[in-house]
């Protein structure tokens, strides 16, 4: 009896344990690899985005936001109708000057949880941490495991990509969005199922209400791929690419059609253009003539203001956009520190695998993803080189490429380090040149740690003796191979991983560049923080005109818009970002001030406008005061009493 008893209480106790040890699994079960992968591959995949995420996120509540998109998702927020138009003030007489897709997302969270800067910027960390993710899941499919966990390491090591998820520009949507849809396209390969294809093309419709064009330029390089090695009839491949080519077409211009039937009186006017219209903004304004193609000018608002011309004369090493076009743009300077440290590697990838697998059935999967991510640098990276002008945050859209390609040209020298020497040629060659490359990327007082570049070049000497020892003998090359091969892999990513250390330490944003000098980090970061953190004893200014009432006209949205963030009131801007569209117009300014509705306009008084609003209230209403706003421009604070409006 005793026995039975004691059996039954440790079957007991046993089955508790079972019960536990179940639940605890269950618990961890994001931490525990599916079983058609390795046991460590899920660990390390976690590790490594939640170090990205930290790296994204980190001192999130200071981030330097773009002000002028944030003032659209306060808007945005606040009303259904300036979020389905994407306006910029509350008012929604303007909208942004590109499509408002991304600021969906922001106005949203703003909607739930209100306004504040970390609310305004976490859709981006989210978005960046998801990138990682799902760059995983399309190498790991293409080229294994290894290669999965290769591409996430460089793709949240690479600078350009902590710079982009650190801010609110809509290039992280951007980017999570096309790298979704290059995962559509490689299941598609994998798998056959023609829906897989059509929903690559609806993911890149929807890309395309974050950054318009840009989001087409990806689309040669995933139906290429599957014209290559898709479906087995080439009848039926081009028919399928067509279809999904439609499906691009028709979400990518679902919403601009909808809100092109709204007439204009009952929505915001069209920033960008002077006929109002949403396809000027996007194909001429956001489209031709960002490339120098002078096709629909005529319909086009680019012209800058004169005081908008002298602050970047004044500050010529506050971004990227007076960076010429040519050959080497995105190569070198502050474009080639974004993202430059490892296009050696992967162009050198392109070639190779190309070559290795030249012989190959046509559906292989390894030279598809080539095909893919191949096509997608050189496209994008062709487009950057040549384009009118440039913010160093648009290449982060060559990083997927480029940790992709990267990571499967590893992965072919670690499967054949035991088979062929070519794979340890290779990285003789690759390895000092990318480590040279970049040393050479980082300017002189740099004020970089003293260790970085002796060990940089230290440890790619010693893998070029490693890499060198194991060609002399088979038993070397399976002893050394692999040691080699990981040291090479140290080597190209050390640089860029410590330079991305160096972007989150000193609180850079999206419009910086690793390694600035002091005063572009003013620009682009100390000068946005110190605005923010004083914002509190701005938004008193407006308190004492009740709710929905006009604070005031600003001259361009750019002026408006930093005080439309802080206090969420309607600052009246006059002409959208450049101030060059003709709304509101003259008369319209007029009648508001009759009305009683507007009394104060904050202008530019030199340089001197040409614009005939501003010259209109300069000679018509009373100046109370200047307000030096430095960088070689002075604004003129006026009050307008409706007596005065009257006048012709």
């Amino acid at each position: 009896m005793t026995c039975v008893g004691d059996t039954s209480d440790g079957v007991e106790i046993e089955d508790e344990r079972d019960v536990r040890f179940t639940h605890l699994r269950t618990k961890l079960k994001f931490w525990s690899s599916p079983v058609d992968q390795p046991a460590w591959a899920r660990p390390i995949l976690v590790t490594i985005t939640a170090l990205a995420t930290l790296s994204y996120s980190w001192g999130i509540s200071n981030f330097p936001l773009e002000s002028l998109y944030a003032a659209a998702a306060r808007s945005m927020g606040s009303s259904w109708k300036d979020f389905f138009f994407g306006a910029v003030d509350p008012s929604g007489t303007v909208t942004l000057d590109k499509l408002p897709g991304a600021f969906w997302i922001q106005a949203l969270a703003v909607r739930v949880f209100g306004f504040h800067y970390w609310v305004v910027a976490m859709p981006q960390v989210v978005a960046g941490a998801l990138t990682v993710l799902v760059l995983y899941r399309v190498m790991r499919t293409l080229a294994g495991p290894k290669a999965g966990l290769v591409a996430a390491l460089v793709m949240a090591a690479s600078p350009v990509t902590a710079l982009v998820n650190r801010g609110n520009v809509s290039d992280s949507i951007l980017v999570l969005l096309t790298v979704l849809a290059a995962d559509a396209t490689v299941r598609a390969l994998q798998s056959g199922r023609f829906r897989t294809l059509l929903l690559a093309g609806l993911w890149i419709g929807l890309a395309f209400q974050t950054k318009m064009l840009q989001a087409w330029l990806i689309v040669p390089a995933l139906f290429l791929a599957y014209l290559v090695a898709g479906a087995p009839h080439f009848r039926r491949r081009v028919q399928q690419v067509a279809t999904a080519c439609v499906v691009v077409v028709v979400v990518s211009l679902s919403w601009m059609t909808v809100v092109s039937a709204v007439p204009g009186h009952d929505r915001p006017y069209v920033d960008g253009t002077r006929d109002d219209s949403l396809f000027v903004q996007v194909f001429a304004y956001n489209g031709w003539s960002r490339i120098g193609v002078p096709l629909l000018d005529h319909d086009v608002v680019a012209t800058l203001q004169p005081f908008q011309k002298v602050q970047h004369e004044v500050n010529p090493d506050v971004g990227t956009t007076s960076i010429r076009a040519s050959v080497d743009r995105i190569l070198v300077g502050p474009l080639g520190r974004d993202d430059g440290w490892l296009m050696p590697a992967a162009i050198t990838s392109i070639v190779g695998l190309l070559i290795v697998r030249r012989r190959k059935p046509r559906q292989d999967l390894t030279r598809a993803g080539v095909i893919l991510w191949g096509g997608w640098l050189v496209t994008l990276g062709g487009f950057f080189s040549v384009g009118k002008f440039i913010n160093s945050y648009y290449t982060a859209a060559l990083t997927p490429a480029i940790a992709a390609l990267c990571a499967m040209g590893l992965a072919w020298c670690w499967r054949t380090r035991s088979l062929s020497n070519v794979s340890r040629m290779v990285l003789l060659f690759i390895v000092p040149l990318t480590t040279l490359y970049a040393v050479r990327l980082i300017p002189a007082g740099a004020g970089v740690a003293w260790w970085l570049l002796p060990l940089a070049l230290g440890i790619g000497a010693l893998t070029e003796v490693v890499l060198a020892a194991s060609l002399r003998s088979s038993t070397l090359r399976l002893t050394t191979g692999g040691i080699g091969i990981s040291l090479a892999a140290l080597s190209i990513l050390l640089v860029p991983a410590v330079t991305t250390g160096v972007v989150v330490g000193e609180g850079l944003g999206a419009f910086s560049t690793p390694y600035q000098s002091a005063q572009a980090t003013a620009g682009t970061t100390t000068a946005p923080e110190f605005y923010q953190s004083h914002s509190a004893e701005i938004a008193p200014f407006a308190e004492h005109l009740p709710q929905g009432e006009i604070v005031q006209a600003v001259d361009t949205s750019y002026f408006a818009a930093p005080l439309i963030m802080v206090t969420g009131r309607e600052f009246l801007p006059i002409g959208g970002v450049t101030g060059s569209n003709p709304s509101p117009t003259l008369a319209q300014l007029k009648s508001l001030i009759n009305a009683g509705r507007l009394s104060s306009f904050l202008i530019p008084v030199s340089p001197a406008s040409t614009d005939v609003r501003l010259k209109w209230v300069q000679r018509h209403c009373m100046k109370v005061r200047e307000l030096p706003e430095g960088a070689g421009v002075e604004f003129g604070l006026y009050n307008c009493p409706r007596i005065r409006a009257v006048t012709n």
